[in-house]
């Protein structure tokens, strides 16, 4: 191909998959940015554009007409086509860049703030995914799921209810939350109460958003969910980790920092504490509450698995009894599938309306049918029978786990069998088998999150969570095998 001498070589492919009208007029207005076509100059007419790139001259009239219907260039009839004399000279774009048609590596030009933590992309491959905790999707009936959301698009269509909607929620979604809270957690709540939300990391996030200003102080356990951390970070927060002892935050430590700083919220996950699975006892959820009262500051309470309990009937959340202090986040997904993203802020009236103001920023129509479809899961019932049968099967597989892990990995770690969530956490008696389980579990086909994702402290105890519910037996035990090879016994 023999290109115009304003148009580099390189500009033009035929092997890219950009036409080669757009590709020629990519590099016209590149030459423009760069100053070599100046406001006012000619081109070269249709016929000897297209006989020097090799092209047929239909191709550069579709160029020419694209960019003279852009502003880029202007037509004068028989006289030929020119640079728009209104754009600004070669000064104003000096040093102007623009990627080749197949380039889609360009970088910033400008500057932005770079993420503050490890990547969040979720790696494909042939991996054996040892989660934190989540549910096996395969157990929700797909059929379900499709006559919900067919009954959602019927009614949403035949009530005009498509367009633009509240960005609190669906109303329907929010009435049956409400609905579900009052009945089998004792939160007192209407649907004025509740802010639908993308799952619980998002209510994780519009909380810190209404709640910190840059330089607040906010408490968080030594062990906890790092996303949780990295919102209120993103808010500006100044973090303050709080000890663990046998059962959960320690409330010495709390009262301690309240009175060394002005805290605005403390974030905690008394259900099961997370990672270490245990559960805040009511003589430290009390103190707690009574310290957020006389310090003036927010428990933001993520219950993230209340309903996988396999003993004892599950403790009330702290919402339930205070109301006032506490911003709850619960969420669906763990319930139903994570693919629904489907979570919930209950707080006081005017909080939600903050909230809701946050969500209009980012996301002012969220997802109309899919929050009528759940909340056609929760009110016919299948909510309620799926939790049934789902906590019978992630109880058997619980079960097994232990043994498996008793069997598999006795000699290397300590644990407790969780009374509820969809987790164990592993304590090495070895620190360097974590080591090298950490640095070989790739080779062995193992992805997991790393002992330092949980720590919020430094110097906090190191650990892994390694969850049950979303693997088979046999999954389980291959997957405990694959660890134990990768640590070398």
């Amino acid at each position: 191909m023999r290109p115009l001498s304003f148009i580099p070589a390189d500009r033009i492919d035929p092997s890219r998959e950009m036409p080669i009208y757009m590709q020629i007029a990519r590099a016209i207005i590149h030459e423009v940015e760069r100053g070599r076509l100046t406001p006012g100059s000619y081109l070269p007419s249709t016929r000897d554009a297209a006989q020097s790139l090799g092209v047929n001259r239909k191709t550069v009239v579709l160029a020419y007409e694209e960019l003279v219907a852009q502003g880029w260039l202007v037509s004068h009839g028989t006289r030929g086509t020119a640079v728009s004399p209104s754009l600004p000279g070669p000064a104003a774009q000096a040093g102007a860049t623009m990627p080749r048609a197949g380039d889609t590596t360009a970088r910033a030009e400008y500057p932005f703030l770079p993420p503050s933590g490890p990547p969040i992309a979720i790696p494909t491959g042939d991996w054996i995914k040892l989660d934190e905790g989540s549910p096996d999707g395969r157990q929700f009936p797909p059929d379900l799921l499709i006559r919900a959301y067919r009954l959602a698009i019927r009614n949403a269509s035949e009530e005009n209810r498509l367009q633009y909607r509240d960005p609190r929620g669906s109303p329907l979604l929010r009435e049956s939350i409400a609905a579900m809270l009052k009945s089998q957690r004792g939160l007192m709540v209407t649907a004025d109460n509740i802010c639908v939300t993308r799952g619980s990391q998002m209510g994780i996030s519009l909380a810190a958003r209404v709640l910190v200003r840059p330089g607040d102080t906010v408490l968080v356990e030594a062990l906890t969910y790092e996303p949780a951390v990295a919102a209120f970070r993103a808010c500006g927060a100044h973090i303050v980790t709080i000890g663990l002892d046998r059962s959960g935050a320690d409330i010495d430590a709390i009262e301690r920092a309240c009175r060394r700083h002005k805290v605005r919220a403390i974030f905690l996950t008394p259900h099961h504490q997370f990672p270490t699975t245990v559960s805040l006892p009511p003589e430290s959820r009390l103190r707690t509450l009574d310290l957020a009262r006389q310090f003036g500051f927010a428990v933001v309470e993520d219950d993230y698995d209340h309903e996988f309990q396999f003993g004892a009937r599950p403790l009330l959340p702290m919402a339930s009894y205070a109301p006032g202090q506490v911003i709850y986040v619960g969420s669906l997904s763990k319930l139903l599938l994570p693919a629904l993203r489907v979570g919930y802020v209950v707080a006081p009236p005017e909080v939600i309306d903050s909230i809701a103001y946050q969500v209009s920023l980012t996301d002012g129509m969220g997802n109309t049918l899919t929050e009528d479809a759940a909340a056609d899961l929760i009110l016919s019932g299948d909510v309620r029978r799926h939790t049934r049968k789902v906590t019978r099967v992630y109880g058997a597989r619980r079960d097994a786990f232990a043994q498996a892990l008793a069997t598999t990995m006795g000699d290397i770690v300590d644990y407790a069998i969780p009374d509820g969530g969809l987790a164990f956490w592993l304590r090495f008696r070895d620190a360097s088998d974590l080591d090298r389980l950490e640095q070989n579990g790739e080779a062995h086909g193992l992805r997991f999150a790393s002992s330092r994702s949980f720590m919020a402290d430094p110097a906090a105890p190191r650990g892994l969570r390694i969850g049950f519910a979303s693997l088979t037996e046999g999954e389980a035990v291959e997957s405990l095998r694959r660890m134990r090879n990768a640590i070398g016994r």
